[in-house]
């Protein structure tokens, strides 16, 4: 397991609308990426003063933060680009 799969589960569960899974698995990982992605859920539900204070954990400016989806979108991607290559074993 890599060390962003746990937030692939939490994407997993944000995409099929698991709201309360999402922010329970989030809330156990410690990362920068983890507190973008908790800041982006408290976003979703609308609470935006938690949002905040978790975007401010993150690093990342709130008040001039892309639309929810663009925001999900950006997160992806920072998943996506941090994942380490798959190798396959050579016999």
């Amino acid at each position: 397991m890599t060390a962003t799969q746990p937030l692939h589960q939490v994407l997993q569960h944000l995409h099929a609308g698991r709201w309360n899974a999402a922010h329970d698995l989030v809330q156990h990982d410690g990362s920068m990426l983890a507190a973008w992605l908790h800041g982006i859920l408290h976003l979703q539900e609308g609470d935006l003063e938690d949002a905040e204070n978790w975007y401010d954990r993150a690093g990342r400016h709130f008040r001039s933060r892309g639309t929810l989806a663009e925001e999900i979108a950006a997160l992806e991607a920072t998943l996506a680009a941090s994942a380490p290559p798959d190798f396959e074993e050579r016999p």
